[in-house]
């Protein structure tokens, strides 16, 4: 009965999320309620939600205070001059453009918004790209692969889920596989390289004698620039990225204290602290209110038994050597699976019944989470239709999604390919 009851909740929360007839805050709600209403469950349901609220705070916290802080450190232009001499070494060149662009987009995907990335890395770059008569393809898909493989840091929104459904300490997710990330931007840029020779031998013979003038940086406006705090801006992010990987600290405390810190010595006037607040608070408190509603959602399947059922149920149905090897398979599909599931309900549905799966057949189900990382909703976010960035993408650079799509599916699933094969190699994710 707890299994049927379980697969019941997680295939409604799909349909009602990806068919979009309720929001994911309210699906993740309403549904694990009812479903445990109708089995049996009464007045212990409110302790299985605060279970699930208890874990899931200190990630929410990091991420609500991680988007403030890196927001902040973007008003105050920490990265324009990074950004500036990346567009002066670009020159004419469209294989140091497009490992620029590449570039650009990692850095500017530090606070984990694929929208913000795409609103500034593509203004920038255009300009560039029109004047040498480079594709716009290109463009989209340099950038979709930069910002793309970068979500897969602590902060970024499919592995701030994937720690929430798993109720793990994200650092304990992520660590393990810091290498094979840094291996997949290498790959990224080594492929950026690439299409950058391919546009150069196409343009061989149409190349302008004369220099481009670079474009702009979509830099914040004047008056919240720090231009004075650059040097100690980009010490703080150094410190903060160093002790969340180190794990010295709590995620939650560090971002905190790089929170604080950054605000006070860039903004000391209340009245601007709370105007850089305000400008960064509606995407921090949007995806807190869906990590605490996942917490509900987590803690009623765990708590009142559904997960473990289903996956008792599943190890009755799967052959050994298929849930011995779990982790392998959700690697090999977490990056086409972004054209069929959204990220909530792929990692607080699906998520947790794989990871437990995985246990049951003597698997770390962590590693079902790493391997989920490497394409759901990472590699794979900006070719996803189920993403609004996809479509903010292809409407900045002008191209059509079957054709961007088309170049660079294939090309984002290597890149997920070598992550997870790297992976595997030092023993992150087992085989």
């Amino acid at each position: 009965m707890l299994a049927f009851l379980g697969l019941l909740t997680i295939l409604l929360l799909l349909v009602l999320i990806i068919s979009k007839i309720l929001s994911p805050v309210v699906a993740l709600v309403a549904v694990p309620v009812t479903t445990a209403l109708l089995g049996g469950f009464g007045w212990e349901i409110s302790a299985f939600i605060t279970d699930g609220l208890t874990t899931i705070a200190p990630t929410a916290v990091m991420f609500v205070f991680a988007i403030l802080f890196f927001g902040i450190m973007t008003d105050a232009g920490t990265f324009e001059p990074v950004i500036g001499r990346l567009l002066r070494a670009a020159g004419n060149d469209p294989a140091r453009i497009t490992v620029v662009t590449a570039l650009l987009a990692m850095l500017v995907h530090l606070d984990g918004s694929g929208a913000v990335t795409f609103l500034i890395t593509v203004p920038a770059m255009l300009p560039l790209y029109d004047a040498l008569g480079m594709r716009r393809t290109t463009l989209a898909t340099v950038v979709a692969l930069g910002a793309g493989t970068m979500n897969i840091l602590p902060w970024g929104g499919p592995t701030i889920r994937a720690a929430t459904a798993l109720e793990v300490p994200v650092t304990e997710l992520f660590n393990p596989i810091l290498l094979p990330v840094l291996v997949g931007l290498a790959s990224v840029l080594v492929i950026a390289w690439w299409l950058g020779r391919r546009e150069g031998n196409r343009l061989a013979d149409e190349l302008p004698a004369t220099s481009v003038p670079l474009p702009g940086t979509g830099a914040p406006p004047p008056d919240y620039r720090r231009p004075g705090r650059l040097w100690f801006n980009g010490l703080l992010i150094l410190v903060a990225v160093g002790l969340l990987i180190t794990a010295v600290l709590p995620p939650h405390v560090v971002f905190i204290g790089a929170f604080v810190i950054g605000l006070t010595v860039n903004y000391p006037r209340p009245a601007d602290q709370r105007e850089r607040i305000d400008a960064h608070a509606k995407a921090a408190l949007l995806m807190a209110s869906i990590l605490f509603a996942a917490g509900c959602f987590t803690g009623i399947l765990k708590s009142s038994g559904m997960i473990a059922a289903m996956a008792d149920a599943a190890v009755d149905l799967l052959p050994v050597a298929i849930g011995e090897r779990l982790p392998v398979l959700t690697g090999l599909v977490s990056m086409p699976a972004c054209l069929l599931f959204d990220p909530d309900s792929f990692y607080f549905g699906i998520l947790p019944l794989l990871s437990s799966t995985a246990t049951e057949f003597g698997v770390d189900g962590l590693e079902v989470g790493r391997a989920a990382i490497m394409g759901q909703m990472t590699t794979g976010f900006p070719v996803s239709p189920l993403t609004g960035s996809t479509y903010l993408l292809v409407g900045l650079t002008g191209v059509d999604l079957g054709d961007h799509q088309r170049r660079t599916i294939p090309l984002a699933f290597l890149v997920t390919l070598i992550i997870l094969f790297v992976a595997i190699l030092i023993g992150a994710v087992s085989i």
